[in-house]
């Protein structure tokens, strides 16, 4: 049974990309995919507008190690961190700065809402060295700032490192304008291929930072992943066959407008779907959504129960969230191969439910 996919990752993927993925995986200590990886790290730190002489890492994780590697490469316990979290996926860095002997405090904002110059304020001239944020927090479907925070980064001296694992290519977001100096995502949101691989891009400040520190690592060292990056290649056995469709994906990008349409299509989209459900009993949670998704509040039912009614009656997907948020809302990711017709299904299925007395 083939489902229509309007979660934040896994999404659905283009054609051609799912062609890729059912080719045999080619070996990978050649000059042919050198020339790949080479373009993939241009190519990526070309569409965030990263600074000169940045350079991108390609690690096979997910974006979870990723973040990781960025605070125990980047950061050291003379470091003082101030981490926003907001939500499940901004309490990961928190948690890692914990793991790796980071000092830091943490700016814990309650659920579905925003932060504010007011609380970020508070924490000027603090000596904070580094802030980390998880820019659009997923669980709760909330953008921050990115001008705000670059602002409070560059008065503070800070290091700016940014969790942008569903923004990318969903938001506007320059790394040169923001003054961000580790920027992170991964594959499987709107590069809309297969998990496994996250990306890394890293400033020269971010650099310096990395091959002064010792990461008490082996498979996340960046310092070895830069120098393997320099000829193409990785360290250590790569996701061969992700990353040849995340180069595919990438110049399909370049292709057709390059970033900026990218965003442009998945504004629209976000735009389409919630000017649909306007009139429908949901309260759209987010007061600064993503345009990569919608997070949906049932004003009648538990919200559990319309993720498993269009699962198994209407084989759409959406994202469910977990724990004490779980009868509480729901989300519909806009990223991926998806469409206007492709938001219809799902309305007219969202509109039979109401009829049937579901929602």
């Amino acid at each position: 049974m083939t489902m229509l996919n309007f979660t934040v990752g896994p999404v659905m993927s283009d054609s051609e990309v799912l062609r890729l993925g059912s080719e045999q995986v080619p070996y990978f200590r050649t000059p042919e995919f050198s020339d790949v990886m080479l373009q993939n790290e241009r190519l990526f730190l070309q569409f965030i507008d990263a600074p000169d002489n940045s350079r991108a890492v390609f690690i096979t994780g997910s974006g979870t190690a990723s973040l990781e590697a960025a605070v125990a490469n980047a950061l050291s316990p003379k470091d003082k961190a101030l981490v926003v979290v907001g939500g499940s996926f901004g309490e990961r860095f928190s948690k890692l700065c914990d793991i790796h002997g980071v000092p830091h405090d943490d700016i814990v904002l309650p659920f579905g809402t925003t932060l504010t110059q007011e609380i970020l304020s508070q924490y000027d001239q603090k000596g904070y060295t580094a802030l980390l944020v998880n820019i659009h927090e997923t669980s709760t479907g909330v953008l921050y700032d990115a001008s705000m925070l670059a602002d409070f980064c560059k008065r503070n001296n800070a290091l700016y490192i940014m969790d942008a694992i569903s923004a990318f290519l969903a938001d506007p977001l320059n790394m040169v304008e923001l003054g961000v100096d580790v920027f992170i995502t991964g594959s499987q949101k709107a590069l809309a291929c297969p998990p496994g691989v996250s990306l890394i891009a890293l400033s020269p400040r971010a650099i310096d930072r990395v091959n002064s520190n010792d990461p008490g690592c082996m498979y996340l060292d960046l310092r070895s992943a830069l120098k393997n990056g320099e000829r193409g290649q990785t360290p250590f056995t790569p996701a061969v066959g992700t990353l040849l469709q995340i180069n595919k994906r990438l110049n399909l990008i370049a292709d057709n407008g390059g970033p900026s349409a990218e965003i442009d299509r998945v504004a629209s989209l976000a735009h389409d779907f919630r000017s649909r459900i306007a009139d429908m009993p949901f309260e759209q949670v987010s007061p600064a959504p993503s345009n990569a998704v919608t997070v949906l509040k049932p004003l009648h039912v538990s919200a559990r129960d319309v993720f498993i009614t269009l699962k198994d009656r209407y084989s759409i997907w959406v994202c469910p969230n977990g724990g004490d948020l779980a009868d509480v809302i729901f989300r519909v990711g806009h990223i991926g191969c998806l469409s206007i017709e492709d938001n219809t299904v799902l309305i007219v299925a969202l509109k039979d439910m109401l009829s049937k007395g579901l929602l």
